[in-house]
């Protein structure tokens, strides 16, 4: 791991921060909406900023032709987010997304809120999505097709197939 020490501008302490490895990045545009009254983006705004960058990587994938939301076939479970940094109303923001767990009804997706240009990171993040049909309102395998386009996209070929009961 390659650690980087990034000064923000508007902050006294320092960051220290490992390189990331995600593949996909979404590119989010603050917005004056998002700010609070110190001029920070609101800690709610940071889980729309993940939702944003995980709707980008479904499509980026081909998982969602993004035309009904009762075909996303996922939900999301549980979510835990860690603030490190504030953002700023003109800083540049963008948030990696990666799938760093593939059980057999769920998977682990990891974030990371960065300033593309410094490195800085402002939080990172993680979601349980549970695959779901909203049509029968309950939990479903995730698709065989899901299985196959994110093992070759994050480059874990043992994904294409279901874990055993034991280790989902």
């Amino acid at each position: 791991m390659i650690l980087r020490l990034v000064r923000h501008d508007n902050c006294q302490t320092m960051y220290n921060q490992p390189m990331s490895e995600f593949r996909f990045y979404q590119l989010i545009t603050v917005r004056y909406s998002d700010l609070d009254p110190q001029w920070h983006v609101n800690n709610t705004r940071f889980l729309a900023y993940l939702e944003e960058a995980r709707l980008g990587y479904i499509l980026n994938l081909e998982l969602f032709d993004g035309v009904s939301f009762h075909d996303i076939r996922s939900i999301i479970a549980d979510v835990h987010i860690s603030y490190l940094a504030p953002i700023e109303y003109r800083d540049p923001v963008r948030v990696g997304i990666r799938t760093a767990h593939m059980g057999n009804k769920s998977m682990r997706l990891e974030y990371q809120i960065e300033n593309p240009e410094t490195g800085l990171v402002f939080a990172r993040a993680e979601t349980v999505n549970v695959a779901y049909d909203y049509h029968a309102r309950k939990s479903i395998p995730i698709p065989n097709e899901w299985r196959e386009k994110i093992a070759a996209f994050e480059g874990k070929p043992e994904w294409r197939f279901p874990p055993s009961q034991s280790e989902a």
